[in-house]
């Protein structure tokens, strides 16, 4: 079956710019006297902002120093950048470029993905993953998100999503370490996963979160795209290289299916200079990942003692963040209370009341959580 595509994907930045036109001409005196609530860039002083995956390490000293370099070019658009970084990447997996395509995070390639996959058919996910770019199959009314059934362990059963898959599926995605779960699936059960189920559609691999797993290389999907499989990977530059702000990400997939995804808002004229200098001087940086890597570890066992001593529990996360069962309590108070303590978290997902994810960011902020941890408990069950 075939949609049109509504102009508001594609303008939905058009009320935003309006607003801005609007309130050009207001004296710059007045606009002055508005007290600004907390700084342009990054959380006031004394908020730990843990709330959005970011690592906060980040950008490296290797991509700052590009940064630097670039900034200086900014009056050209990019070209010679984004063919640069696409040869990076294509030739680290033994593919040429045109298996590679860029875009503003992985955000850009996972709405494109959606897209495509939209006008042939649904889209399959697990009850619980990270669908913010899916959903733009049912907000321009091209299809649905089918989810399989809510499971208590939270993990993703892949024997129950191939067996879901009929004609009405065209695409099936999975997030793979999950997020807001932060669990990863065995690499071996998601490799045969993805051969069986991308002869009936494609499969859709966010892999977001894999670099920061403990075997990026063996966890990861993209061998099954050189061997020939219907299989898209989806990267980004967001989380452990730090650059959540610069917006640069990409996917991997066969050459026709990137020139699909390329018709809808994927390419190199959403990125920046800047932004590409950073990626290309961090691809490589084992040593900030390593460096990156060990933080959040040490950000994860402060969490989990300090869950445990309150009778709590979290899932085995491999990223850097974690889900913590609060209980009987609702994660949505929980992440209220938690911001009068000066620290941001997220709150409730779907239906899923007492599930709380907290993000791992400087250490002196998770610490920051812990010590608030028990005030907030104590306060809600009182």
């Amino acid at each position: 079956m075939t949609h049109n595509i509504s102009r508001r994907l594609f303008l939905g930045g058009a009320a935003a710019a309006i607003s801005a036109a609007a309130t050009a001409g207001i004296p710059r005196a007045e606009a002055a006297e508005k007290p600004r609530p907390q700084p342009l860039y990054g959380p006031a002083k004394g908020i730990a902002k843990l709330n959005a995956n970011e690592n906060p390490y980040g950008p490296s000293p290797k991509a700052m120093k590009a940064m630097m370099a670039a900034a200086q070019k900014g009056a050209y658009y990019v070209n010679d950048s984004v063919m640069h970084l696409k040869s990076m990447i294509a030739e680290r997996h033994g593919l040429t470029p045109d298996y590679v395509t860029l875009g503003s995070g992985s955000s850009a390639g996972l709405v494109a993905a959606a897209i495509v996959a939209g006008q042939k058919g649904n889209i399959l996910g697990p009850d619980l993953f990270w669908d913010t770019t899916a959903r733009v199959v049912e907000i321009q009314e091209l299809g649905k998100i089918r989810r399989l059934p809510k499971l208590e362990s939270l993990q993703i059963d892949l024997d129950a999503m191939y067996a879901a898959i009929d004609d009405s599926i065209s695409m099936v995605q999975v997030t793979n370490p999950n997020n807001p779960t932060g669990m990863l699936l065995d690499p071996g059960k998601m490799r045969d996963f993805c051969i069986r189920a991308s002869k009936k559609c494609t499969v859709l691999a966010d892999e977001a979160y894999n670099e920061l797993t403990d075997n990026p290389d063996g966890n990861s999907m993209i061998p099954l795209i050189k061997a020939g499989h219907d299989v898209i990977v989806a990267r980004t530059f967001s989380k452990i290289y730090g650059l959540a702000g610069m917006r640069v990400g990409y996917l991997i997939a066969p050459p026709g299916r990137i020139e699909e995804m390329q018709r809808y808002g994927i390419g190199w004229y959403g990125l920046n200079q800047a932004g590409l200098a950073a990626a290309i001087a961090s691809y490589e940086d084992q040593e900030f990942m390593d460096f990156s890597r060990d933080k959040i570890r040490q950000a994860r066992e402060m969490v989990s003692e300090a869950v445990a001593e309150q009778g709590l529990s979290t899932l085995p996360s491999v990223t850097n963040f974690m889900f913590v069962n609060l209980g009987d309590l609702n994660a949505e108070t929980f992440r209220q209370e938690m911001e009068k303590e000066k620290v941001l978290i997220r709150g409730i997902y779907r239906d899923y009341t007492n599930w709380s994810r907290v993000s791992m960011g400087y250490l002196e902020d998770v610490e920051q959580y812990t010590a608030a941890l028990p005030r907030v408990l104590d306060r809600m069950s009182s």
